[in-house]
C-alpha cells in the first residue's frame, strides 16, 4: 500500500512530510534532468542530462540509493542521446550516437561493459536511426535506415550477426516507413507503405517470406492509414479509413478474410475517429463520435453488436474527450469532461450507470485535466491541477475521499508536471520539476515516502 509518508529533509536540511533525497555522502551530487525511464530486468535504465557529460545512459543503484553513469558513450557535451528505449528481459536495447557512428542500435545489461553498439546498421557516421522497437518472443523488430534501402522492418537478438533487415517492403531507397509496430501473440502486425498499395496493415513472422500486407483496406494507393494499433485478447484492433466509411474502428486476425470494420461508428463517409484505444480487463475502451454526440466514451467485444456507446459523458453535440486510460481492477480511470466541471478523473465498469466522476479536483467549470494515469496495486497515481498548486503528484482509490493530492513537489502555481510512471518493484519512478523548475528523478517507496534521487558520477559501474 503506498499510502503513508515519512517525516525527513529535504536538500536544505528543512523537514519536508514524505520527502528525502536520495544521494551518496563520498560524493557531491550533481543535477541531472532524467527524460526516458525503463524497467530492464528489475533495475531501472534512464536516459538523462548532467551539466558535464550531456545525455547519457544512467540506472538506479539500489544498493547506493542513487541513480549512477552506466557509460559515457559519447564523451563530452552534448552526449549520445540515447532514445527509443525497449528492455528485453534484463536488455534495454536504445538508439545512441557515440560520435563515430551516428544515431545506431546499442544494448545494455547495466553495465559499462554490458553496453556496446550491437550493430553500425548505416555503416559510417551517417544514422540508421533505429525506431519503433518492439518485442516479438524475445526477438528485437524495429525501424531502420541502412543507406540503401531506406527505413524498412529490421530484426536482432543482441549480435551482429542477428541484427538484419527483415524485407525490403517498398523496394529501393525511399523505404516502407514501418511504424506502430505492435506484437499479437508470436506476430508482429504494424503500418508500411508500398507503391502498389499505400500506407496499410502489414504483418511479419520475422521472414522475408513471410512480411506481407494482411489487406489492401483501401484499394489501391491510396492510403487506409492505420493507427491506434493494440492487442486485446489476442486480436488487433485498430483504426484505418477505407474510403468509404473514414476512419473507423477495425480488427485483424493476420488474414485478408479476418481483417473487417468492427462497426461503422458515423454511419457513411463521415469518421468517428477512435482514439486512445485501451485493453481494460479484456474489453477495448476507446474514444470516438458518432455523429450525433460529440467524442464520447465508447467500448467494443469486435463485434458490430458489441461496440456500444457507454455515456453520452457531455450530453448532445458537447465533447467529453475521454483520454489517458488506466486499467484497475477491470474499472477504467480516464479523463473526461461533462461539460460543466471541466476535464477531471472519471470511472467506468463499462455501464451506464456505472461510469461516474470520480472527483471534482479543480472545483467548478476549471480542469485538473488528469494525466499520464498509471495503477500501481489498488491506487491509481497520475498528475493533476486543483487550481490552487500547478500540475502535481495525485493518487486515488477509486472514491472522492480517497483521491488526494500525494505531495505538492514544486510549492506554488508553477507545477511540477509529474510524468513517466515507471513500476520497479514496490517502487515507483516518475521525473517532476523540483522547486527551480529543473526535471529531477523521484519515486515513491512501498511506504508512500515520495523522494529526489540524487545523481552520483563515479567511475561507470
Amino acid at each position: 500500500m503506498l499510502c503513508v509518508l515519512a517525516l525527513t529533509r529535504d536538500v536544505t536540511g528543512q523537514e519536508q512530510p514524505g520527502t528525502r533525497l536520495i544521494a551518496g555522502s563520498e560524493v557531491q551530487p550533481l543535477s541531472l534532468s532524467p527524460s526516458a525511464l525503463a524497467n530492464t530486468g528489475g533495475t531501472l535504465l534512464l536516459a538523462a542530462t548532467d551539466r558535464r557529460i550531456g545525455y547519457e545512459l544512467w540506472k538506479f543503484d539500489r544498493a547506493r540509493n542513487a541513480t549512477v553513469l552506466i557509460k559515457d558513450i559519447r564523451p563530452g557535451m552534448p552526449g549520445s542521446y540515447p532514445s527509443s528505449m525497449h528492455a528485453i528481459g534484463g536488455t534495454l536495447f536504445f538508439s545512441a550516437d557515440d560520435g563515430t557512428a551516428g544515431s545506431e542500435l546499442w544494448r545494455s545489461d547495466g553495465t559499462a561493459a554490458g553496453t556496446y553498439l550491437v550493430k553500425d546498421i548505416n555503416a559510417g557516421p551517417a544514422p540508421s536511426t533505429p525506431s519503433f522497437l518492439a518485442n516479438v518472443n524475445g526477438v528485437l523488430f524495429f525501424a531502420a535506415d541502412d543507406g540503401k534501402h531506406g527505413f524498412e522492418l529490421w530484426r536482432s537478438q543482441g549480435s551482429p550477426e542477428s541484427t538484419a533487415l527483415v524485407a525490403d517492403i517498398n523496394v529501393g531507397p525511399a523505404g516502407s516507413a514501418p511504424r506502430y509496430l505492435t506484437r499479437v501473440g508470436g506476430k508482429l502486425f504494424f503500418a508500411a507503405t508500398d507503391q502498389a498499395g499505400g500506407t496499410e496493415l502489414w504483418v511479419s513472422d520475422g521472414t522475408s517470406a513471410g512480411t506481407r500486407r494482411v489487406k489492401d483496406i483501401r484499394r489501391g494507393p491510396e492510403d487506409s492509414s492505420p493507427e491506434w494499433l493494440i492487442d486485446v485478447n489476442g486480436t488487433l484492433f485498430f483504426v484505418a479509413n477505407d474510403g468509404s466509411h473514414g476512419f473507423e474502428l477495425w480488427k485483424s486476425d493476420g488474414t485478408e478474410s479476418g481483417t473487417v470494420m468492427v462497426k461503422d461508428i458515423s454511419r457513411g463517409a463521415a469518421s468517428a475517429r477512435p482514439r486512445h484505444l485501451a485493453n481494460i480487463g479484456g474489453t477495448l475502451f476507446f474514444a470516438a463520435t458518432d455523429g450525433e454526440r460529440g467524442v464520447e466514451l465508447w467500448k467494443s467485444d469486435g463485434t458490430d453488436r458489441g461496440t456500444v456507446l457507454v455515456k453520452d459523458i457531455n450530453p448532445g453535440r458537447g465533447n467529453s474527450l475521454p483520454n489517458s486510460f488506466a486499467n484497475m481492477n477491470g474499472t477504467a480511470y480516464f479523463a473526461a469532461t461533462d461539460g460543466v466541471l471541466g476535464a477531471e478523473l472519471w470511472k467506468s465498469d463499462g455501464t451506464e450507470s456505472g461510469t461516474v466522476l470520480v472527483k471534482d479536483i479543480h472545483p467548478g467549470a476549471g480542469s485538473s485535466s488528469p494525466g499520464h494515469l498509471t495503477q500501481v496495486g489498488d491506487r491509481i497515481f497520475f498528475s493533476a491541477g486543483d487550481g490552487e498548486r500547478g500540475w502535481e503528484l495525485w493518487k486515488s482509490d477509486g472514491s472522492s475521499a480517497g483521491t488526494v493530492l500525494l505531495k505538492d513537489l514544486r510549492p506554488g502555481k508553477a507545477g511540477a508536471y509529474p510524468n513517466r510512471f515507471t513500476q520497479i518493484n514496490d517502487t515507483l519512478f516518475f521525473t517532476a520539476d523540483d522547486d527551480a523548475g529543473i526535471a529531477r528523478l523521484w519515486s515513491i517507496d512501498a511506504a508512500g515516502a515520495v523522494s529526489t534521487v540524487s545523481a552520483l558520477r563515479p567511475e561507470p559501474q
